[in-house]
């Protein structure tokens, strides 16, 4: 990998922030009304991706899926963005030390996939983005 896609994951990594400053609560609850889990469920799995591939970058071998956030904080938005603020933090910091680990693609893979998901959530439920993924997404 290089130090350019690491840098467009850190570039990436603080518009699910944004997306959470924009929604409140019931938001986090809402699901499409197809088959599909929630958009809380939806920042789950970022969270948890972020953790594991840190503890990837640093380990240099996948460790195994876990997240910090558990069913109690389910719909949860302080606890939401907490996560996402501490896992973007964890995941910076083991990408500064190899900026070169092929998890970096990995999870900057993961994250744009989610991204992609999360607008589709935004557009059927009938919300708002916020201004950074209008700007990058041309939404």
């Amino acid at each position: 990998m290089s130090q350019t896609t690491f840098e467009r994951l850190t570039r990436a990594l603080p518009m699910f922030a944004d997306l959470v400053d924009t929604l409140d609560v019931d938001a986090l609850k809402s699901r499409l009304p197809v088959p599909s889990n929630t958009i809380w469920d939806q920042l789950w799995c970022v969270v948890g991706a972020r953790e594991s591939y840190a503890r990837a970058i640093l380990a240099g071998e996948w460790p195994g899926f876990s997240c910090s956030l558990t069913a109690s904080d389910r719909g949860s938005k302080s606890k939401v963005a907490t996560a996402l603020e501490s896992s973007r933090r964890l995941l910076e910091k083991a990408g500064e030390t190899s900026p070169d680990s092929p998890f970096i693609l990995d999870v900057l893979l993961h994250e744009t996939q989610h991204q992609g998901q999360l607008i589709r959530y935004v557009y059927g439920l009938r919300l708002s983005f916020p201004e950074s993924w209008r700007a990058r997404w041309n939404l």
